[in-house]
Formats: structure tokens, sequence, C-alpha cells
């Protein structure tokens, strides 16, 4: 047997440095089953148990002479962890190939514990180391007086060496070659060879981390044990399931994120991550104070609504009033003109002078007559020659009839002051219009021609209050 201990030896150092794993913490069970082959090489145990019976075979793999196949062999083993296995296993044949000896046949029978060291997990290809105890027989035939056989059971140690070829997750094909060393020495050494089919009972594991997915908590996503299964990407300590920054080491009482400006908001949701802020601002500062963060505040150093992004509406004639607002945008204005200044005394006189002209019919507000509309075309040219200003339209009636009729009255004569003026191209927020009925008469009451002046519209200039 010397001429086999140098490739046994240098087979064995090759799988202590290639060391893998076939079964695996999601798969610890595996049943296998198939052939086994009892292989009585001639050896000097084997020679001096049977005398001198003729020439010795010249190579271990002519199978003629002395392999004996034996239907089943079955086995049964646990993974444990660290690529090592515990197992057992029976085998059952029939020798009849022992040289010299013919139209014999011997029952053979195994029963051992075994304990498997698993290699190169990742390969398609596994290599195995084998030790293991238990019990050998070959049957006495009572017919055969010779000391190679015997009716006892052999307690037996052996190792071996194979392979497993991975074909899924679940089956692989086994090739083992073992030999077996018997304590008694009722039967000789021998090799035992096997061809199995293997079957992982493995528990459905989609991310192949190792753990079941009945306890891993993210099952489609390899992950770390003590996490049950899920990942830690950057290594804070902190599942990424967990972890508002999984890609960044960060701090996990902050979620697994940094506070860069150490305002107490984690960087994603601080609008300004770099620069000291407030909650209510969400993380950013307010520079000028308007009550618009600074991330969305255009104008951040100056005090703006937040209709305008936080700036100042521009005011072009610096008057006070907005150029939104201001109709008169590079002439400083009044705020009750909308941003235009008021119509100075020599228009005022010039638009009373005129209007003075304009006489109503007693109890009527109508515009009569060709004159009155010439007047009041007159009044409109004037307001579009100087169209920065604001008037009023105060309408007045005489003394006849009931006070409060009259002052209904003078109020109907503005509007239609106001409406002929607007007819003709007047702003209408230029225009106002009030009514004061018989009060402020400019002539007596006491004769029709006084009356008839009092029916009459006058116009004021809308002052600042």
């Amino acid at each position: 047997m010397n001429n086999l201990n140098t490739p046994f030896f240098i087979l064995l150092i090759f799988l202590i440095f290639n060391r893998g794993l076939s079964q695996s913490a999601s798969g610890p069970w595996k049943y296998s089953l198939g052939l086994n082959f009892i292989d009585l090489y001639p050896s000097a145990d084997y020679e001096n148990a049977i005398g001198n019976v003729g020439p010795f075979l010249n190579s271990f793999f002519d199978v003629n002479d002395h392999w004996n196949m034996g239907i089943p062999t079955v086995r049964l083993s646990r993974y444990l962890g660290y690529g090592f296995s515990l197992g057992i296993q029976g085998s059952i044949a029939n020798i009849r190939k022992i040289e010299g000896l013919s139209n014999k046949e011997f029952p053979y029978f195994s029963s051992d514990f075994f304990l498997v060291y698993n290699l190169l997990q990742n390969n398609k290809i596994h290599p195995i180391l084998k030790l293991g105890y238990g019990l050998s027989q070959i049957k006495q035939n009572n017919s055969l007086l010779n000391p190679l056989l015997s009716k006892n059971t052999s307690k037996t140690l052996f190792g071996g060496v194979g392979f497993d070829f991975q074909l899924s997750e679940v089956f692989s094909i086994g090739v083992e070659m073992s030999y077996r060393n018997a304590y008694e020495k009722y039967i000789p050494r021998f090799f035992q060879h096997s061809i199995v089919m293997n079957y992982a009972f493995r528990k459905s594991d989609l991310d192949n981390d190792g753990i079941p997915d009945a306890k891993d908590n993210c099952p489609e996503e390899p992950g770390l044990k003590q996490f049950n299964g899920c990942p830690d990407s950057d290594g804070d300590t902190l599942p990424d399931k967990d972890d508002k920054c999984p890609y960044i080491a960060g701090n996990p009482k902050l979620k697994g994120c940094l506070d860069s400006d150490g305002d107490g908001l984690i960087d994603p949701e601080d609008r300004c991550p770099k620069r000291y802020g407030s909650n209510n601002m969400y993380g950013c500062p307010d520079t000028d104070g308007d009550g618009i963060s600074d991330a969305e505040d255009v104008c951040m150093d100056l005090i703006g609504p937040i209709e305008n992004r936080g700036c100042p509406w521009p005011d072009s004639d610096q008057d006070g009033i907005p150029d939104k607002d201001d109709l008169c945008l590079d002439e400083p204005g009044l705020i009750e003109n909308n941003g235009c200044p008021e119509l100075n005394n020599e228009i005022m006189e010039a638009l009373n002078q005129i209007a003075s002209q304009i006489n109503f019919v007693a109890n009527s507000d109508l515009i009569i007559g060709q004159k009155t509309r010439t007047i009041l075309d007159e009044i409109i040219k004037l307001l579009q020659e100087n169209p920065k200003g604001k008037i009023s339209i105060e309408g007045y009636a005489s003394s006849d009839g009931d006070s409060n009729f009259n002052k209904a009255l003078s109020i109907k004569r503005a509007e239609a002051v106001l409406e002929y003026l607007i007819t003709g191209g007047i702003e209408q927020y230029r225009l106002e219009i009030r009514g004061y009925g018989e009060e402020d008469p400019i002539s007596t009451n006491q004769t029709p021609e006084g009356r008839a002046v009092n029916r009459r519209v006058q116009f004021r200039a809308i002052k600042e209050k």
C-alpha cells in the first residue's frame, strides 16, 4: 500500500488549503442514496489470509477481478458549521470477486458514523475529507474453512476523500474513495468506493446569505446574521432597512445619518446641511429676519414678502408705493391716486369753470342737449391731457322738494357725469362720486335762475388724508 500514500497525502494537503461548504445552515440535512463497491485489492493482509492462491492483480483500477458492487449505500448527514457535517451510513453488497476463490458469494454489511469536512462552497465541485468509525462484516460461509472470513463483526476505522458535483441548489452527485481498517483480523483491510446522488433538504433562502427566508427580515437581499438577514452597507451597526443613510456611515442615534451643522436635523432632512439653522426653517437660518428661510429667500440680506420670494418690491419713483401698485412709475404720487400725483389747482379751476356751464333740468339727472355734451367732452380732453390725477365728482341740487330726495338726486347727477367720462375714455379708478343734495348752494334758491345754478356738478382733487 505504500505506493498509494504519496498521492493520498498530496490530495489531503490540497483539500486543507481549499476549504469550502457543500452543506450550509440554510440546507443542513443531506440524504444520499447510491452504489457502493467493495474493493478487495491485493494486500499483505489479503495474501496472508488466503495464502498463495495465484498472481496478484497489477492494476488497482482493474475492476474485473476485485471490485464488488453493492446496492444500496444510504447516508444521512447534518451540517454542524465551519464546514463540518456529522452523519450515519449503511452499505450492503455481495462479494463474489476474491482472487483464488471461485463460485463463492459472501454477504457484506457495514454501518458507520462519519465526520465530513466540506470545501469550496462557491465552486461547482466540492472536495471533501471524510473520517469515520463503525462496524464491518463479511458473513462467514460455514462450509469454507478460511481465516479470511468470520462470523464476527469487526470494528472498523476508515478515512477517505471525494468530490461532490453540484447539479443544482439541492442536488449533487458524490464520488468517494475510503480505506477501511478493521481492528480484528477476521476480515482484511480493503477499499470501499461509492457513487451517490445527494439531496439537501434546503430551507428557502432566496438571497443565499445562509439565513432561511422564514427567519430573514430581508429575504431578497444578502445580509448579516446579527441583523436577521439584513445588510449594513455602510458598516455603522444599523441595518439598511432602519438606516435613512444606508451608504453613509453615520450615528445610529441619528437614524444612521450625519448632522453636519449640529443643528439637530439630520442631513437628508436639512435644507441647509452645512449651515446651522432652526427646526421651523427646516434646518436653515433666516439671515434678514423676514420669516423666510435662506433656502427660499432670493434676497436673504433684505427684508421682503414671501410673495416676492423674500425680496422687497421695487419702487422706481421712491414714493413708497411699489411698482406693482403704482400707476405712475416715474413720478412720485399719492397712495389715494395709486401712486400718481394729484391734479394741481390750475387744472382743477379749469375743470370747475367748464363744469359750471352744465345745467340739469329740475328733478332730473339726465344729460340733455348738445351744449352739455360739448362741455363734458372738453372735460374729458383736459383729463386726458393730465392723466396723473384723481378727482371726485360732486353732485348738487336746488332746495325744491324733499331734502332726502334732493340728496339721492345729487348722487344720480354725479353718476351720470361719471358714466359719460368713462364712456369718453377716462379710467374709472381716477373717478369717485359724492352727493351733497341742497348743501352749499352757490346762488339763491328763491329765484328760478338761482335754483338752476344750484342744480350742478363740480370737481375736487382727491388729496392724501
